[in-house]
């Protein structure tokens, strides 16, 4: 039997990559780029590291829900008081 996948990742795979791009987000925090004369370095592209975050993160909670991530459907029923 496989095992169950969101968006091609299995939940120990999405919690990997979330770990590890949290671990990069911790690093990249005390110095990201750096210039030497008109000359500039960027270590990292932090917006692409925080989107990858809310990525996985997004993957595991849909897991974690046991959800497949399809529409959610509500049903009211409305009443007159």
């Amino acid at each position: 039997m496989s095992e169950k996948t969101i968006d091609s990742w299995t939940l120990s795979e999405a919690q990997e990559m979330l770990t590890e791009y949290k671990a990069a987000l911790k690093a990249i925090a005390s110095g990201k780029s750096y210039s030497i004369g008109d000359r500039s370095l960027t270590r990292a592209n932090e917006t692409f590291i925080k989107q990858q975050i809310h990525y996985f993160a997004r993957i595991v909670d849909k897991f974690n829900r046991g959800k497949s991530g399809g529409p959610r459907i509500f049903r009211a029923v409305p009443r007159d008081l």
